[in-house]
């Protein structure tokens, strides 16, 4: 058999090996999840069949490439061999990962079918997430080791790495002590449910809602479609508002400066109107009351309250500015007006005995 022929053997063979496997691993996975439709796992694990292809393509044709006796591979046989090991090595790491991703994910989903608490399920999903950046983060580096140690030279480098590891050690803690005590904050924030992707959060006086959550940095998403993007180590450290914690169920206040006259009965009657047509309130409470008085206007307060953040927001929006049109239209003496001196030339206005406005004599 000439060189050619082996070639296309060893080739072709390994190429329809690797096609058959991948098929057949694809078809029980297919009736696996047939059989099991409510177990997300089977479907998951079919997107690893790429790499799967790979690391079968790879590991035939690095134990098979020595017999194809071809002249050209023959003279590079060590860089062939290191090339097949490195894409063998690479489509491992990609397969574990794969693997995990598909595993985690599924237990993840399962437990959110089954749990009605979002709390909890915001929770695991931080979890979850920072669990498979580590196993991503740790495979990745195994894998770049694994990589290096295929070349001769490395190896070399990497005894006298060793040798002076204790010293490297001591200046690498030194140099990434932020990097590190983030890594562990991030560590602490995913355990210790201090907070969770989908919290509503007011962090360095901006509200918005967790986003992303990594093992270095958190990002919140404002009202506004902005993105603050935080060290972990800053929910470790200082205080923050989480909204979410506890239940999502808030209450919340609307403030209007009235002038002393306003009729604060009928603007509690208003209030509750206001309320019984407004989709967002959810019914667990309100109440109306003069909170603090100033020489010239008395503030009222308007308690309300709502099933989250969001439609706290919406209800105090609508009874701010449903309650101020009312006000200008019905009783317009109730908004608060700048009191000013009389000058001379000048007389009370009409309705206003007390001269607190005034118009232009004649």
């Amino acid at each position: 058999m000439n060189a050619a022929l082996r070639l296309l053997t060893v080739l072709g063979g390994s190429i329809l090996l690797t096609a058959a496997a991948g098929w057949i691993v694809d078809l029980l996975l297919r009736r696996a999840d047939a059989r099991d439709p409510g177990t997300p796992l089977w479907h998951s694990l079919r997107r690893c069949r790429p790499a799967l292809q790979i690391v079968l393509l790879a590991a035939l044709l690095r134990a098979a490439y020595h017999q194809t006796a071809w002249r050209p591979l023959q003279e590079h046989q060590a860089a062939v061999g290191r090339a097949l090991s490195l894409a063998l090595i690479g489509a491992g790491a990609w397969l574990i990962v794969g693997v995990a991703s598909a595993v985690v994910e599924s237990g993840y989903a399962r437990y959110a079918t089954g749990t009605r608490d979002p709390a909890r399920v915001r929770r695991v999903r931080t979890q979850v997430t920072l669990i498979m950046r580590v196993v991503t983060a740790v495979v990745a580096v195994v894998a770049v080791a694994a990589m290096l140690l295929t070349f001769p030279s490395f190896r070399a480098l990497g005894t006298s790495v060793l040798a002076s590891a204790g010293i490297i050690g001591i200046v690498a803690g030194v140099a990434a002590q932020s990097t590190l005590g983030n890594l562990f904050a991030g560590f602490q924030i995913a355990f210790g449910d201090m907070v969770r992707i989908g919290d509503t959060v007011v962090v360095a006086g901006e509200w918005g809602v967790v986003e992303d959550i990594t093992l270095t940095f958190l990002a919140v998403r404002t009202w506004d479609e902005r993105r603050i993007t935080m060290p972990v180590s800053y929910f470790t450290t200082r205080p923050f508002e989480n909204w979410s914690r506890g239940g999502v169920q808030m209450t919340g206040t609307v403030f209007l400066h009235c002038d002393h006259a306003a009729p604060v009965d009928l603007i509690r009657e208003k209030v509750h109107e206001i309320l019984n047509h407004c989709r967002e309130w959810d019914g667990r409470g309100w109440d109306v009351a003069v909170t603090e008085t100033t020489p010239s206007t008395m503030v009222v307060r308007a308690i309300v309250t709502a099933k989250d953040a969001d439609d706290l927001w919406t209800v105090r929006c609508a009874v701010r500015e449903q309650l101020i049109a009312w006000l200008s239209e019905k009783h317009p003496e109730a908004l608060p007006r700048l009191v000013l001196a009389p000058t001379p030339g000048t007389e009370p206005a009409a309705g206003d005995p007390g001269g607190r406005w005034t118009k232009p004599g004649p």
